[in-house]
């Protein structure tokens, strides 16, 4: 399991957090887990804009090492449409 301290952040900042994922909880975007449950966490990250909003993001850095890679990626776009080009 993957356990990060959290970023610092204001108490005021604390709070409109604490809204924010209880609006997303009455939305039932995010449920609360019990206390035996087994879950992967990430570290919450604000993001803040210069008019006074803010967005919620997580800190996908630590969960990303344990990642495997694509094996199929994406083809480049000028690749597929040669392939497209030869299509009847």
């Amino acid at each position: 399991m993957l356990r990060r301290p959290p970023y610092p952040a204001s108490l005021e900042t604390r709070k409109d957090i604490e809204k924010h994922i209880n609006e997303l909880l009455d939305m039932d975007v995010f449920r609360k887990i019990g206390h035996n449950e087994i879950v992967e966490i990430t570290t919450l990250v604000v993001i803040t804009y210069h008019d006074g909003k803010y967005r919620l993001c997580g800190d996908l850095r630590a969960p990303n090492n344990y990642t495997k890679g694509d094996r199929y990626p994406i083809p480049r776009i000028p690749h597929a449409l040669d392939k497209l080009e030869k299509a009847k």
